[in-house]
Formats: C-alpha cells, sequence, structure tokens
C-alpha cells in the first residue's frame, strides 16, 4: 500500500512523492537478537543502522579498511584523498538523504551543484539549469532550450515509442522490457544522434554500462526517476568534503554509539543459514553465530557466499544469484597539477564523443579537502571517469589513462601546459551491471531462507530506484523483512510516484 502524504510530511518538494509504509509492529525488540550484516557499504549501513536503531545486536563487517563500499574515500598520507569516483546526490534520493540525516538532519554537508552541462566535441552542450522542475513542463523546457533536441526533429522520433517513458507502471515496467537492451530501446525512440548521446547515452553509460549490454527496464525506470516522473528537478547534490569524512565516519560512529560492532578488514568467506540462525566464517577463520545474516556486498563476494547454501526450493534463487555479472572495468585519474585551471570551468561535465572520456570533475569546487590542497599549492584538483572500459584495463590501464588526459586537453585546453605533480589511477570492475533479461529472474531481498536476506543496488525491488538509491532502498527492506519476523516495526520507504504521467 501506498500513502501520499501532507506537503510538511514530504522528503522534498514533489507533492507526488509516495511513501510505502514499512509492516507495524514495537518499536524495539523486546528480546535479544544479533544481526551480522556483510558488506559496510550504502547497502549494509542501511540495514545495520535501522537494525541497530530497534534494538537488534549488529555487527556490521567491512572487507575493506574503510566504510562507504563503492563510495567510499582514503587518505593518501600527506593530506590528499582518493576515491572510486564522483557520485551525484539527486534530491529523488529520498532514502539515502534520510539515511544521512541520522548524523546531518539538515544535510548541510550536502551542497548543491549549479549545473552539470553535457558537452560534444561538435560545441554543442546541454544544460539542466534554469529547467522547470515539474513534468511534463520540465520535458518540454528541455526540449525547446536544447541545441541538440531541435523541434523540427521531433518528426523523426517513434512517438508511439516516446509515450512509453510516460506511460509507466512499476513495478510491472521493469517485466515490460524483458530482453530489451537500452540500445534496442533507442534504436526504437529515433531520438536525433546529438539527443541520444547528451539525454540518453551519457546517463546509461554512468550505470558503467554500455547501452548495449545494459537493460531498457533500467533506462526507462531511469527516466522516470530523475525526470519525466519527478518533480525535484535534474540538478543534484555533492559532499562538501571526502565522502569518507563528510558522510560514512559520522554513520559509523552512530552505529557504535547504538551498539553495533563496525568491523573494517573483516571479510567474510561463508555463510551457513539455519532455521534457528546462521553462522559466518571470516577469512581469519573465526565465526560468528547470529539470528540472521544481511549479505549487502557487491554481486562477486555474494555469488560467492551464497553458494553453498541448501534448502527447499533454494537451487532456483542460487541460480539467479550466480547469474548476476558485473559490470565491465572503470578507470578514474585524479590529478593534482600545478596551477588552476580556469575560473569559469564547471565542477562538473559530462561527456561524450571525447574517446573514453565520460565525465571531469573539478574538486575543489566543491571538496574541502581539495580546496585546502588548492589554496596552499596554488593548483587544481582533477578527476576523470572511464566508463565501461575494455577488460585489457584491468592488466594495462596506461592507455586508458593517457587517452583520458589527452582528450581533457580538448575540453579544458589550459591543462595542457600545466604541470602533474601527483596522479593517482584506479581500476576496478566490480560493479553492478543489470543486463537484458527477465526482471522477475533476477533475485530480491527476500530469499528461501527467512534468516537471510540480500541488499545491494543489483538487488531486484519493485520501486523505480537505481544506483545509490537502490542500495539504500533494498538495505531498508532487508532489516524490514527480519525485523517483521521478530514483530518490530521497520523503516517506512519514500519514491517518486509508482506511475508515469499518461495512465497505463
Amino acid at each position: 500500500m501506498a500513502i501520499r502524504r501532507h506537503r510538511q510530511d514530504l522528503p522534498g518538494r514533489d507533492p507526488r512523492a509516495v511513501r510505502h509504509p514499512a509492516p507495524k509492529g514495537r518499536y524495539r525488540l523486546t528480546d535479544h537478537r544479533h544481526v551480522v550484516v556483510v558488506g559496510g557499504g550504502i547497502a549494509g549501513l542501511a540495514a545495520a543502522t535501522v537494525l541497530a536503531e530497534r534494538g537488534v545486536r549488529v555487527t556490521l563487517l567491512e572487507a575493506g579498511e574503510r566504510l562507504g563500499g563503492r563510495v567510499a574515500a582514503w587518505p593518501l598520507g600527506d593530506g590528499r584523498t582518493m576515491s572510486r569516483g564522483f557520485h551525484a546526490f539527486f534530491r529523488q534520493y529520498y532514502n539515502l538523504r534520510g539515511l544521512l540525516k541520522r548524523t546531518d538532519p539538515d544535510l548541510d554537508r550536502l551542497i548543491p551543484v549549479d549545473d552539470y552541462p553535457l558537452q560534444r566535441p561538435d560545441g554543442l552542450r546541454d544544460s539542466f539549469t534554469n529547467l522547470p522542475k515539474t513534468p511534463p513542463w520540465s520535458i518540454l523546457g528541455f526540449v525547446l532550450q536544447s541545441p541538440t533536441f531541435p523541434v523540427r526533429a521531433l518528426a523523426d522520433v517513434d512517438l508511439k515509442a516516446a509515450t512509453e517513458l510516460i506511460r509507466v507502471s512499476f513495478p510491472r515496467t521493469f517485466s515490460d522490457y524483458d530482453d530489451e537492451s537500452a540500445a534496442q530501446f533507442l534504436d526504437r525512440l529515433r531520438f536525433p544522434a546529438a539527443a541520444r548521446d547528451l539525454a540518453l547515452e551519457v546517463f546509461a553509460r554512468s550505470f558503467f554500462a554500455d547501452p548495449s549490454n545494459f537493460s531498457a527496464a533500467e533506462l526507462v525506470a531511469m527516466f522516470h526517476t530523475y525526470f519525466l516522473g519527478s518533480a525535484e528537478g535534474l540538478l543534484f547534490d555533492v559532499p562538501d568534503d571526502d565522502y569518507d569524512t563528510a558522510l560514512w565516519q559520522p554513520l559509523g560512529n552512530l552505529l557504535r554509539e547504538l551498539g553495533a560492532d563496525v568491523r573494517t578488514g573483516a571479510r567474510a568467506e561463508k555463510v551457513a543459514v539455519r532455521d534457528d540462525g546462521a553462522t559466518v566464517t571470516l577469512a581469519d577463520g573465526s565465526t560468528l553465530e547470529a539470528d540472521a545474516v544481511v549479505v549487502a556486498t557487491d554481486p562477486a563476494p555474494a555469488r560467492g557466499l551464497v553458494a553453498g547454501l541448501e534448502a527447499e526450493g533454494g537451487e532456483a534463487w542460487r541460480d539467479s544469484v550466480a547469474a548476476t555479472v558485473n559490470a565491465p572495468p572503470f578507470v578514474v585519474v585524479r590529478l593534482w597539477y600545478d596551477g588552476k585551471v580556469d575560473a569559469d570551468r564547471p565542477a562538473f561535465v559530462a561527456t561524450s564523443g571525447y574517446g573514453p572520456l565520460d565525465n571531469v570533475s573539478v574538486l575543489e569546487r566543491f571538496e574541502a579537502g581539495a580546496a585546502r590542497w588548492s589554496d596552499e599549492e596554488g593548483g587544481s584538483v582533477v578527476e576523470l571517469h572511464a566508463y565501461a572500459c575494455d577488460e585489457s584495463a584491468l592488466a594495462d590501464p596506461q592507455p586508458v589513462v593517457d587517452a583520458l588526459e589527452r582528450e581533457l586537453h580538448r575540453i579544458f585546453p589550459e591543462t595542457e601546459s600545466l604541470g602533474v605533480r601527483h596522479r593517482e589511477v584506479l581500476v576496478r570492475d566490480d560493479c553492478t551491471l543489470i543486463t537484458p533479461g527477465r526482471w522477475t529472474d533476477r533475485p530480491g531481498v527476500e530469499t528461501p531462507w527467512p534468516r537471510l536476506a540480500l541488499a545491494g543496488d543489483w538487488v531486484r525491488c519493485d520501486y523505480p530506484v537505481a544506483l545509490m538509491e537502490r542500495a539504500t532502498t533494498t538495505g531498508y527492506l532487508a532489516a524490514n523483512a527480519l525485523l517483521r519476523q521478530w514483530g518490530v516495526a521497520g523503516q517506512d520507504i519514500w519514491t517518486v510516484p509508482m506511475r508515469g504521467l499518461i495512465p497505463s
């Protein structure tokens, strides 16, 4: 059941935002329960927080040395920091923002990015600033001001396919596009090439995927969530410092205050589930006994953790987890220059047609640590990101690194004459890839084992959420699934509208 609330109860500005009430029950446990949460990324932090708030004894295991998972940041030992790349905190991320409000009630540590232009080498540039926020005026405003989408090009668009973007109803829409890729859907739309690149493929690739191997359902849900179904607009916020300092250290401290045992550098290697509880075996050979387990890791470790589980009806579920795949590698290059980029450079620019380069961030525009370094050293801190790289980048990222820096010189020509004082390169292939296929075949939060739940941005969810917001939402849902068994109230979920502008 979904409930609409009065404006003062809303999580954002959109009056059509929908609350999905959690199961009812006591607010806190009246007996002892212990849950092990495997994974200290956003999904695990969300699950652990809700459980600990309800009086559950939580042990949170994170294999890395920092919380945050794929949104972690870490020190380099000389006052500089590194991360896995830029993340946008959209205003539609109601559940993630609610999680962050636990330690930052007014979200003062999130600051707005005024614009993020989408740029092509031919000089065409789109902007999302000064657009109406409320659909359908938002899409009309975009078309009218966009140089890449002239009104005359509407004659070539397949209007029947285009109306699919506003004739959605979740979760059914996820299944409507079984086996269709984002690229195939874009072909059916017949958008102008420039608009396709800037308004569509740029966003598809932000899921670390090539559109030819990315689910059309996810693309359609993304359009609904970020643009066509929400009145929050397409601008976003970013943390005012590195992710660890601004977000995850405070949340880890809160968990400890709630009695949770937060362990970093603790890798779980095996999960065993029984009718009356569960056992988690760590890499050092030690074990943890618990009443239940939440597996909130990336897809690859999750596949290993659940591979040996057995239960009636569990084989198909194990197969669905085993069938998940990781996205192609991505490359992040962070450069500390001996001089500054031009003052009018935006904090963030997305690109299309610049080789492997997908976006550029000027970190001193918003990150306190980078701003201090910039002030002290008189230079800029610039980050480059390449999604969906060739597998060869894992063995030798240098060709991608060289190409990224060449393309940066095309976009910010002044960087060609600047010297690089420090260069950090990160290559990973552990992100989620939602490929075309049957949506109902993907593993969901609840499993054949009542004492085991899944969470993460790769886990099936009925709601139109993605990326960090899906991680948070499934973390909440995993906690709710366990709390329901113990008669304890869970965490409400908020989403953008579940239906599009046109009834389907």
